[in-house]
C-alpha cells in the first residue's frame, strides 16, 4: 500500500519508511511560528515551568505581532513588549506590523514537505505550497520549541477531486464554502483534506491557499496540495528552492472521496453563527448590513483588492455602511498602491487600514456592536465572533462583499 502526500511528510519527519493513519510518531519539526495571541503565555511557561530553559533551534522559530497592531491597550502592549524583548534576546526571527502571520509566513519561510506548527488554528494555510502545516495550543509550541520534536498521530486523508473551471465571477471562497457546506462544519474531523484532479492545479497560490487557510472550519487537522510547477514558480520568484517534493501514490489509501465539478459553483455566503450554513447569495440577498470587510489570512491578498477594486471603482460605499479594507501583508499593501487599488477604495469611501488581523480577529478594529450585521472575508462567524453577542457576521467572497458594501445589504455582484 502506497501513502498519500501527507503521510510522506510525517514519515520524512519521523525518520521512518512508512506510516498509516492511528499510528502515533515522534517528529522532527521543520518550522515553528507563533503570534501575538499566545506567545505570551509560552514566554510564561518557558521562564517558570521549565528547571533548564533553551531554544532547540533558534532558526526554526519565527515570531509575528498580527493580531492587535498597533496595541489597542496597555494590557495587549505588555505581552507584545515580552514577545519583542524575547526574540531580541533569542535572536529569533521577529515580524510585527508587517501582516497576517500566515501571509508571512507563505511569502518568506514555507517550503513543500516541511512539517510546520503554529500557533494559530489556520496554520493549515501552508499546504497551498505542499507542506503540512497545523495549529497547536502554546503548551505544545512550547515543547516544539525547547525539544525542536513534537508528537504526530497520523491522520486519515480524504481526496477532494476537483474537476473543471470555476466560472467568470466565482471564486475559491465561493468554493471553499460551498465545501464546508457539503461535508460540515466536522466533516473532516482530524483528517487532511487533499485537494487534487485538474480543477485543483487551475488555481494558483493564492486561491490554494484560501482553500487551504479554511480546511479547519471543516474540522480538519490540515489541508494540502501536491507541489507543482505553479507551487515551484511562486518559490523560484521568492528566491527559494524546494527540497522535499512529496507526491501521493497511486494506490494510496483515502477513507473518502469528494467531486466537486468547480463550474457547478455559485456565489455563496455563510450564514450566521455557523460556517456550513452556506446558500446561494440570493437566498440572502436584502439583508441590511452595517459594516463589511475585505481582508483577513484569507482574503486579504492582491487577487481579492483587485476584484474588490474593479467593483467598487467609480462607485460609492453606501451611506450607513463601514467599509474596512486590510491588506493581508505590507507587501501586498504597497502592490495594491502602485496598482492604485488603495487610491480606488478611498475615493469610493472605504476605511483602508494598516496590514493585520483586524477586523476576523474582532477585538481590535471594526468591532461591530449590538444587533449590528457584518459581512465579511473573515475566517469565522460564530456568535460574537466580531463583537458584540447579538450581533450577525456573514462570510463570502471579496466580490460579494464588495458588492454588498455598495449596495448596503447583501447582494451578489452582477
Amino acid at each position: 500500500m502506497g501513502m498519500t502526500v501527507a503521510e510522506k511528510i510525517i514519515a520524512e519527519a519521523a525518520g521512518v519508511s512508512f506510516v498509516k493513519p492511528g499510528d502515533i510518531h515522534t517528529v522532527k519539526l521543520d518550522r515553528m511560528m507563533s503570534n501575538d495571541g499566545t506567545t505570551h503565555l509560552t514566554i510564561d511557561m518557558y521562564h517558570n515551568k521549565l528547571k533548564n530553559p533553551r531554544i532547540a533551534d533558534v532558526n526554526k522559530l519565527v515570531f509575528i505581532v498580527d493580531h492587535n497592531v498597533p496595541a489597542d491597550s496597555p494590557k495587549t502592549a505588555a505581552s507584545q513588549k515580552k514577545m519583542r524583548d524575547f526574540a531580541k534576546q533569542h535572536k529569533i526571527d521577529f515580524w510585527e506590523g508587517k501582516g497576517v502571520c500566515h501571509q508571512i509566513m507563505m511569502e518568506n519561510y514555507v517550503n513543500p514537505g516541511e512539517l510546520i506548527f503554529g500557533a494559530d488554528s489556520h496554520t493549515c494555510t501552508y499546504g497551498a505550497l505542499g507542506a503540512f502545516g497545523t495549529g497547536v495550543g502554546c503548551t505544545d509550541f512550547l515543547y516544539g520549541m525547547v525539544t525542536g520534536t513534537s508528537w504526530v498521530l497520523v491522520p486519515e486523508t480524504i481526496k477532494f477531486n476537483l474537476v473543471g473551471s470555476l466560472p467568470e465571477g466565482v471564486y475559491a471562497r465561493d468554493l471553499m464554502l460551498a465545501i464546508i457546506g457539503e461535508v460540515g462544519a466536522n466533516g473532516c474531523n482530524y483528517q487532511v483534506m487533499e485537494f487534487t484532479g485538474e480543477g485543483a492545479k487551475s488555481l494558483n497560490i493564492n486561491e490554494r491557499m484560501v482553500l487551504c487557510n479554511l480546511a479547519v472550519e471543516a474540522g480538519a487537522k490540515t489541508a494540502i496540495f501536491e507541489p507543482d510547477e505553479v507551487a515551484l514558480a511562486y518559490l523560484k520568484d521568492r528566491g527559494r528552492e524546494a527540497k522535499k517534493l512529496f507526491f501521493s501514490d497511486e494506490d494510496a489509501n483515502y477513507v473518502k472521496e469528494y467531486i466537486f465539478d468547480l463550474s457547478k459553483i455559485k456565489p455563496v455566503v455563510a450564514r450566521p453563527d455557523f460556517v456550513d450554513d452556506v446558500v446561494v447569495v440570493d437566498e440572502a440577498k436584502g439583508v441590511k448590513i452595517d459594516e463589511a470587510f475585505l481582508g483577513s489570512c484569507n482574503n486579504g491578498r492582491i487577487d481579492d483588492l483587485r476584484v474588490g477594486a474593479q467593483i467598487i471603482k467609480g462607485k460609492k460605499v453606501a451611506d450607513h455602511v463601514r467599509f474596512l479594507v486590510v491588506p493581508a501583508s505590507n507587501e501586498v499593501y504597497q502592490q495594491a498602491m502602485d496598482e492604485g487599488l488603495i487610491q480606488t477604495f478611498m475615493e469610493a469611501g472605504a476605511i483602508v487600514m494598516n496590514s493585520n488581523c483586524s477586523v476576523c480577529w474582532g477585538s481590535c478594529q471594526g468591532v461591530i456592536g449590538e444587533n449590528e450585521v457584518l459581512i465579511s472575508t473573515g475566517t469565522r462567524n460564530f456568535k460574537g465572533r466580531a463583537g458584540h453577542p447579538s450581533s450577525k457576521v456573514y462570510l463570502g467572497s471579496a466580490a460579494t462583499v464588495t458588492a454588498s458594501a455598495i449596495a448596503g445589504y447583501i447582494t451578489e455582484n452582477r
